[in-house]
């Protein structure tokens, strides 16, 4: 296999996993910045004539140019009127994994004002929790013995200072929401920057934070991607200062201690840029500047730019897996002890595709992949399959989904495999990896997951104290093909191949298998609606190569590009006149979106407006040209709100100015994934590759 060499500097200076403290910053941060750069999103506002308040489409509108922390902070805008009144809120951002609790004794949060402003004339203020408790609003007043003009001040007001006034009681460290309300109504316009929300202790003084080391830059086309060492004791936040000249600096980003690199999308080209950094603290205090780094944004071609899109989404799997097991986070940022089985599977083929590309070493790989193996030799499994999420110091189960679910979850599993399986040939000279991958592969016990002998299906989960309570049967068209390819394959506990047919492909309980219809004008044989979300066509397939792989219901790398090409055309058709939706917009998949996490898909019900870029981009192997098309309108037309350190962020919903903050363990892996495999079948040959794959697709009869 040759190797191409791409200069993947991030994997040689870079630590190999971050600090378990870097969960620490979501345990304390309200606020810091909104995505959106006009209004935020997490913010709503309701004024009542005669008193006043300045919003944005209802938000509170953003400031770019005066702030505490760059690159925005939040304006409050407004005139306070006897006969009328006020409120404005700023809630939490919430995402899938978000700490529960925060940690400290003292809300604390900065403001600004170009202005005088009385202290009599400061809003009142109120606090509301996620049980359904809320605070009787404070007087602001009381806490700022005085306001100062064109100088950012800390607010600092002792949460034992919030008295309940809802039935439920008040919870202040499972806050949900800010209040700003009228306060003296006194007839005058006042504003007030916001900035920094925040939930903490006071910390007693202490050493300045050491300077962040080694800091690297490298020019993209639109963008600027840096990277650096974390310093000792590490830090509660980053601070990035920019200059076009090398000589004058201003504050330009933050990134929180999470993480040690930054993207700067600058939207322009030839353009170069110098940069240092410092370590910020939790009391705002900052360290000496880093070295100085620059780079120069240049024209890149198309084969460049998707080069550039599989290393940035192969980083997530390098940078953001847990230090002590290797595997993948379930999303960065989100719980940092939460590994996800089946996105460790996803990064395990990325990985592969980062070594190929030159992005880190074979011996970096081979490392990173004992790693994970001694993780998974000792974590808990239930029959040889291991549940969907565990704690990646402890190996222990982690039943997110519920009590019922603290078992064995084959689907998870087997997309697990996938990516083993594949490791295992890519590595097949190294004997010690080949042979443990081997001893992982034939412990699963497949069989024991058809529940009886005489049982026509697989069974997702099993559980030691519930035993079949979920009774979630593997029925196909969805993302579980794989399950049941696998299953068969399994030289020590194998299914009979009979189980495709009356399993997998079988119409029972009312599911669909062969649809026949036509959508737009394209043909659809498998699949139920107008084919699914996206994900369906992907996640079994980063390593089973559909081209050529035909039974009697579809040659599936035709039915996956059919599916993808009517998810397009939907998008293209746009039933519900949501802004964006294109030829270069599109992808439904399953994702966050404003209101959660929903399977998004070609449907009048579960088309909520919100693009998932790992479905377009995914999709590369099927449909490149289009696919292509969709990546340059994400980076281009929306690459300063969505792309970030590791690619494109994982969803956003332009009707609702929302964009995603976190990535997902299983989407960013099936891009680089699926985009290498249309340019080099890698991650296909490879697994196609394991001697127990080409029979058992002979046993179950395809041609």
């Amino acid at each position: 296999m040759k190797t191409l060499r791409r200069g993947g500097l991030w994997a040689v200076l870079l630590p190999a996993l971050l600090s378990a403290a870097r969960g620490d910053y979501y345990r304390h941060i309200f606020f810091d910045n909104s995505i959106p750069p006009d209004r935020y999103y997490f913010s709503e506002g309701k004024a009542f004539a005669p008193a006043k308040l300045t919003l944005s489409e209802g938000k509170l509108p953003v400031e770019r140019k005066i702030f505490r922390t760059p690159p925005n902070a939040l304006s409050l805008e407004w005139t306070s009127s006897a006969g009328g009144s006020w409120e404005a809120s700023i809630r939490l951002e919430r995402w899938r994994n978000h700490p529960a609790e925060f940690e400290g004794d003292t809300l604390f949060f900065w403001l600004y004002t170009s202005t005088p402003v009385f202290r009599a004339a400061l809003p009142r203020i109120q606090l509301a929790d996620t049980e359904e408790g809320f605070s009787a609003p404070l007087a602001l007043q009381t806490f700022v013995p005085r306001v100062p003009v064109s100088r950012w001040f800390r607010v600092a007001i002792p949460l034992r200072a919030f008295h309940g006034a809802s039935f439920h009681p008040l919870e202040p460290l499972k806050a949900e929401a800010l209040y700003f309300l009228q306060g003296e109504p006194d007839g005058e316009s006042h504003r007030l920057l916001i900035d920094e929300i925040y939930i903490d202790s006071a910390a007693p003084p202490g050493k300045i934070p050491a300077a962040p080391a080694r800091l690297e830059a490298r020019g993209y086309d639109h963008h600027i991607d840096l990277n650096w060492l974390e310093p000792p004791g590490g830090a509660r936040r980053y601070v990035l200062y920019r200059s076009l000249d090398g000589i004058h600096f201003t504050a330009a980003g933050i990134e929180p201690g999470w993480f040690h690199r930054y993207t700067d999308y600058l939207g322009t080209r030839g353009q170069k840029v110098f940069y240092k950094i410092t370590s910020s603290d939790a009391e705002y205090r900052e360290s000496p500047y880093s070295n100085v780094a620059s780079a120069t944004t240049r024209a890149m071609t198309d084969d460049e730019l998707v080069t550039m899109t599989e290393e940035a989404c192969i980083r997530f799997y390098w940078d953001s897996a847990h230090p002590d097991s290797g595997t993948t986070l379930e999303s960065a940022p989100g719980d940092p002890d939460m590994v996800a089985t089946g996105a460790s599977g996803f990064g395990i083929m990325a990985l592969l595709v980062g070594a190929e590309r030159g992005f880190i070493t074979r011996a970096q790989l081979s490392a990173r992949m004992r790693k994970i193996l001694t993780f998974l030799e000792t974590a808990d499994r239930y029959h040889g399959a291991w549940p969907h999420f565990l704690d990646g110091r402890t190996g222990k189960t982690m039943p997110v989904f519920g009590k019922y679910d603290n078992g064995g979850d084959l689907v998870e599993t087997a997309f697990l495999m996938q990516g083993l399986l594949a490791a295992r040939q890519y590595l097949k000279t190294d004997a010690e990896i080949y042979r443990r991958i081997t001893h992982l592969w034939e412990t699963v016990e497949w069989d024991w997951y058809r529940k009886t002998p005489q049982s026509d299906f697989l069974y997702w989960h099993w559980s030691p104290d519930y035993t079949w309570r979920i009774n979630h049967k593997l029925i196909g068209w969805n993302e579980t093909m794989i399950v049941y390819l696998l299953a068969i394959a399994s030289p020590t506990h194998p299914i009979p191949a009979s189980l495709y047919e009356s399993g997998w492909a079988s119409g029972a309980e009312g599911n669909t298998y062969a649809n026949g219809g036509s959508y737009y004008g394209i043909q659809l044989p498998v699949g139920g609606g107008r084919g699914g979300p996206l994900f369906f066509t992907h996640y079994s397939f980063l390593g089973l190569n559909p081209h050529g792989l035909r039974d009697k219901y579809a040659d599936y790398f035709e039915n996956n590009r059919n599916i993808t090409l009517i998810n397009r055309a939907y998008c293209m058709d746009n039933p519900h006149h949501y802004p964006g939706y294109g030829e270069k917009c599109w992808g439904l998949t399953a994702s966050d979106g404003p209101w959660g996490y929903r399977a998004h898909e070609p449907s009048f019900s579960e088309d909520t407006g919100t693009v998932t870029p790992t479905g377009a981009l995914a999709a590369y192997a099927y449909t490149p040209k289009e696919s292509l098309a969709a990546l340059k309108y994400f980076y281009f037309n929306l690459g300063d709100r969505l792309w970030d350190i590791y690619g494109p962020r994982d969803a956003f919903d332009l009707k609702e100015d929302w964009f995603a903050r976190i990535y997902m363990g299983l989407n960013q892996a099936p891009i680089a994934v699926m985009m290498e495999n249309e340019r080099t079948g890698l991650i296909w040959n490879m697994f196609m590759a394991n001697p127990e794959i080409a029979p058992m697709l002979r046993r179950t009869g395809f041609r």
